[in-house]
């Protein structure tokens, strides 16, 4: 498996503008109110790296179908994603995490519980999967899991910043754009590849 730099920053960005509006970013910014930041964020980014492994497990078994068909579903997949976008973006902050919780493992058990459970069947899980299908799993494992990553890191930094400067909307139609963009481009490649 090659180390492609490209699908590595593509993996990246659709990542990382799929889990900005993500109810797990809000997740995150709520539970570093509440909790040690750094205990959230190691928390958070053992369950994002669980899940990237699942997804690129995922991807590189649908790898083994014949080209078309991965290309075929890997459209599909980017415009339900863009889908989500363009439709979703209300998720309120439900991160179960209203008690105060201290030393570090309660707080890590919280963090990686919460984000866990809430990314099973995300549209960054579906993504990473359908990236890993088409880019291979090892560049898409790496720029997924960075883009996760720094989400959180973000979210626990500078969260109410980018609450009050950036709208979600704008976030989530930029995000919904690149998705829509890729299912365009992936079914061109289908029929003309």
């Amino acid at each position: 498996m090659t180390l492609d730099p490209l699908a590595i920053l593509t993996a990246f960005g659709l990542i990382f503008l799929a889990e900005l509006p993500d109810k797990t970013m809000f997740a995150s910014l709520a539970m570093g109110t509440r909790m040690r930041p750094l205990y959230v964020w190691f928390g958070t980014s053992t369950a994002f790296v669980v899940h990237v492994a699942i997804a690129v497990g995922a991807g590189s078994l649908l790898g083994l179908l014949p080209t078309m068909v991965v290309k075929l579903v890997s459209a599909a997949l980017f415009a339900f994603g863009a889908f989500v976008l363009l439709r979703g973006g209300d998720d309120e902050d439900e991160d179960g995490a209203s008690r105060a919780v201290t030393g570090f493992w309660p707080v890590y058990t919280t963090a990686f519980m919460a984000v866990f459970i809430s990314e099973w069947g995300d549209l960054t899980q579906i993504t990473t999967a359908n990236l890993a299908a088409t880019n291979g799993w090892l560049p898409t494992a790496i720029g997924s899991a960075i883009a996760l990553m720094s989400v959180s890191a973000l979210a626990l930094l500078v969260g109410k910043f980018i609450a009050q400067r950036v709208p979600l909307k704008t976030v989530q139609r930029i995000g919904a754009a690149c998705m829509a963009g890729l299912a365009i481009w992936t079914l061109v490649e289908a029929f003309t590849g």
